[in-house]
């Protein structure tokens, strides 16, 4: 009888352990979430930073543009949780994305010094907000594949963790390539 209580508290024993690693395992997964999403965070307002410099150099060239801009730049100001930021974000992007995309039909704001400098360095900042997001939906994917391999979906459930949104585009036409008509 002794022998069959060693082996019932190592097997015990063994099940207490692999909890503590698996639970290690998950909150490491999710901490690496929290920080891809602060580094997207941060890139995102970076970029909403520069947005008012951005409104107020392309208003004298064009009425709708800047207001168009300034609208999606004012959903950030009210968000609150994540997803809400994400959806704000990308809001935001296709504005700046269409006010750069008009300074084809106003040469002069092409040859503004001030907004050559700004669209150079917005589209820096969306550079990295793209490897941003990159990273966010890379540590997204590790973070809910642990929560759904066997058996650490049943420390996952045990305590609470649940996998995460991915970043990604939801309109279907923001998909597809951007037509530049350069005549």
């Amino acid at each position: 009888m002794s022998i069959q209580l060693i082996i019932v508290g190592v097997l015990g024993l063994a099940i207490i352990i692999y909890g503590f690693v698996a639970y290690n395992i998950l909150i490491t997964a999710r901490n690496k979430v929290e920080e891809a999403f602060s580094l997207m965070d941060v890139c995102m307002k970076k970029r909403f930073d520069l947005v008012p410099s951005l409104v107020s150099i392309v208003r004298g060239y064009t009425k709708y543009e800047a207001e168009t801009l300034q609208k999606a730049a004012n959903h950030r100001s009210g968000v609150i949780t994540t997803n809400e930021k994400v959806n704000s974000e990308m809001k935001i992007g296709q504005a700046v994305n269409r006010i750069l995309m008009q300074a084809e039909a106003y040469p002069d704001l092409k040859a503004d010094d001030a907004y050559i400098s700004l669209q150079k360095e917005l589209v820096g900042i969306e550079e990295e907000i793209m490897y941003s997001r990159r990273y966010y939906n890379g540590s997204v994917r590790e973070f809910n594949t642990s929560c759904q391999k066997f058996p650490l979906n049943i420390v996952a459930n045990m305590f609470g963790f649940h996998p995460r949104t991915m970043y990604e585009v939801e309109n279907e036409k923001d998909r597809k390539v951007v037509e530049v008509n350069l005549s």
